[in-house]
């Protein structure tokens, strides 16, 4: 029997970016998959958060879709700030710094052939407002709406992928919430 590749602290390992590049390729090429290896990865990331809420699902560094008690479902940050519904783009709830001259985008792009033209397009920076983590950037023509780059359809996933289906499943749940939110904020809510 080969030895066990994907374990738990593999998994922490390669979360924490400290797990060597053989390592990582091995777990990449692992076939076939072992079934629990979601399981244990949710298992390290719920060990490194400071709050309970389950996570059902990491979008990015900083970011994690939980559920709340009494049925929410969030996007919460790693320090918890929590973002509201995951069917409304988050991005909306954070800080955003825009670059839209040559000088500020050349603060953080240094290769001159690489800086974008500022008459064309702006850089967005969006930052968490509990404790300042950049969360996104984006460069977009100015005016272009937020964008909203992921939306996952949970119920399905956890129900056919992972064959385990989340209690409080229902189709709403794979609903953009987005336009909610701001035609709220339309109506001075």
């Amino acid at each position: 029997m080969p030895e066990e590749i994907a374990t738990k602290e593999n998994l922490k390992l390669l979360v924490e970016g400290k797990l060597d590049w053989e390592g990582v390729k091995r777990l990449i090429h692992l076939s076939p998959k072992d079934k629990d290896r979601f399981w244990k990865y949710l298992e390290v990331l719920q060990e490194k958060v400071p709050w309970k809420d389950k996570i059902l699902l990491r979008i990015s560094d900083h970011l994690y879709i939980v559920a709340k008690k009494g049925g929410d479902r969030v996007v919460k940050c790693d320090c918890g700030h929590e973002f509201g519904d995951y069917r409304a783009n988050w991005k909306l709830s954070c800080r955003i710094y825009v670059r839209k001259t040559l000088e500020e985008m050349a603060e953080v792009v240094s290769v001159e052939e690489a800086l974008p033209y500022p008459e064309l397009v702006e850089i967005r920076e969006f930052y968490c407002p509990g404790c300042f983590a950049q969360l996104g950037v984006e460069i977009v023509p100015m005016g272009h709406p937020v964008l909203f780059e992921i939306l996952p359809d949970l119920d399905t996933f956890y129900r056919v992928w992972l064959g385990k289906p989340i209690e409080d499943e229902k189709p709403a749940w794979f609903t953009d919430k987005t336009w909610d939110l701001t035609a709220k904020w339309a109506k001075g809510g």
